[in-house]
């Protein structure tokens, strides 16, 4: 998939994610709703900026690395 679409699609989940409760694995997490290409959604889990989904969620996470990268692109895209 094309470089942009990725990043953009990453860009646009963390921009629309909200934060949730601690768990046992994390101090906090990002979760956005997977209204997106699947194939987007698979690349960027593929890549270690989303973890994986396990059930049938209506959302996904991101990972610090997606978390950080995403912050790198708002650099890139909006400023």
């Amino acid at each position: 998939m094309e470089k942009n679409i990725l990043e953009l699609t990453l860009l646009l989940m963390y921009l629309t994610s909200w934060e949730e409760e601690p768990n046992p694995f994390e101090d906090r997490f990002k979760q956005c709703w997977k209204g997106y290409s699947f194939d987007a959604i698979n690349e960027l889990t593929d890549k270690g900026y989303l973890f994986p989904s396990k059930y049938k969620n209506k959302s996904v996470t991101l990972t610090k690395e997606g978390e950080k990268l995403a912050k790198d692109l708002i650099e890139k895209y909006l400023k």
